[in-house]
């Protein structure tokens, strides 16, 4: 079940990539993340309701869960579109793809895991291999203030992703499943989002075309409906430093595209 999940990942959010390139237009990125996550979460909240998924929760599982939201589904999102901004999406795609590091640190600071000679092995070979694949990218690259920004925001969506992760690993620890856990989240990510907008004064547009819609539907229902889901599933089974080298594997997907 783990192989199946992981390579279930590894395609949907290898294509995710060429949808989120689709969402470039008249729509403001962050109203455009919006969409995606309200239509997400609302499919989530209904669906467990009816097929009585959610677990009964408290109003202490309810901060955790909204720190999650914040984290897992607002800022890093933000941070990861900003850095496209400024650098090319090769350096971005190979700074997200750290996000195993980021998360075997934290796993070692807050819950204690041991970390592999093997684990490093595979990182370097992993980070080396994209950076080949993105090396006619990388080697345009110039040291600027705006590479700086570009850097800086990979590195703090990355560090938000893996916060994400290890506040879903609290919330297994705590006996709350993957699915309830992702529900809620994305509801509370929603009520972030909608604060970044109000303070950044966006307007809620829409681009009634083909390509807008459909690629809005593939981020909301395949890529986070099913993506996070079975990807917290997967954090839970092997552990969030392995989960994250799905990042690693993906760029290769988008690559194709």
């Amino acid at each position: 079940m783990s192989l199946i999940l992981y390579v279930l990942l590894v395609c949907i959010w290898g294509l995710s990539w060429i949808a989120i390139k689709w969402q470039h237009g008249i729509v403001a990125l962050e109203v455009s993340i919006l969409y995606r996550f309200c239509i997400a979460a609302v499919i989530m909240l209904v669906a467990g309701k009816l097929l009585k998924l959610l677990q009964s929760t408290s109003y202490q599982n309810h901060i955790w869960f909204a720190l999650q939201g914040a984290s897992l589904f607002c800022f890093n999102f933000i941070a990861f579109y900003a850095a496209t901004a400024y650098i090319p999406s090769g350096l971005v795609a190979l700074l997200m793809a750290t996000t195993p590091l980021f998360n075997s640190i934290h796993s070692r600071l807050f819950f204690g895991e041991s970390i592999t000679l093997n684990f490093f092995f595979g990182m370097f070979f992993g980070l080396a291999g994209i950076g080949f694949l993105f090396v006619n990218e990388l080697s345009a690259l110039q040291l600027s203030l705006a590479t700086f920004y570009g850097v800086f925001y990979s590195l703090v969506g990355t560090w938000c992703f893996s916060i994400g992760n290890m506040l879903s690993v609290k919330n297994t620890n705590k006996g709350i499943l993957p699915f309830t856990a992702t529900s809620y989240a994305m509801a509370y990510g929603c009520a972030c989002l909608l604060i970044v907008i109000f303070l950044k004064e966006l307007s809620f547009n829409f681009e009634f075309t083909m390509l807008y819609i459909s690629s809005l539907l593939y981020l909301a229902v395949p890529a986070s409906v099913l993506g996070f889901t079975a990807f917290l599933v997967l954090v839970n089974r092997i552990g969030a430093s392995n989960a994250a080298y799905i990042l690693v594997c993906t760029p290769v997907i988008a690559l194709a595209m």
